[in-house]
């Protein structure tokens, strides 16, 4: 199976790559682009994306392999990210971790079977002020307890 940008998506990169003095500096926004595209940045992705920057795959893999922003496979619509890191631990992160697989029906690391959640962990958020504290997509949320996760989770259509 390969993976084949859209005219659309073609036309977004040669403007990114417009804005560099050299195409391999556009990789990392390129890959956002195609992960936006394709949902997840494949092998056939990484490919395509090698491809339209003129490097070699194993270039593409190195960076979406080093960075976590970069989903490496197929992902629900909504991605629940739950940081487990000392801050969090420390204020209660561990039972909403347990709520949470609980609430899902999933393990950390899985989608459930209608493909609405990811649920994984994440070593650092950012946001130790909040903790403990998840992400849904790219929005925080913090200071949670087991109503606020089933008020968040319960306002996701």
């Amino acid at each position: 199976m390969s993976a084949e940008f859209s005219e659309q998506t073609k036309k977004t990169i040669a403007e990114i790559v417009a804005r560099y003095p050299e195409k391999e500096a556009a990789l990392l926004p390129v890959l956002h682009v195609a992960q936006k595209e394709f949902g997840h940045i494949s092998p056939e992705a990484e490919k395509t994306v090698a491809a339209a920057l003129d490097l070699s795959p194993v270039q593409v893999h190195e960076v979406v392999s080093f960075y976590t922003m970069y989903n490496r496979r197929e992902m629900g619509k909504y991605h629940i990210q739950v940081c487990a890191n000392l801050s969090c631990s420390l204020m209660g992160a561990g039972s909403l971790i347990e709520y949470l697989g609980e609430r899902l029906g999933i393990r950390p690391g899985e989608v459930t079977s209608d493909g609405k959640f990811t649920f994984s962990l994440v070593q650092c958020l950012g946001a130790c002020e909040l903790a403990p504290c998840m992400m849904v997509n790219f929005d925080y949320h913090g200071r949670l307890d087991k109503d606020k996760v089933d008020q968040i989770l319960d306002n996701l259509d």
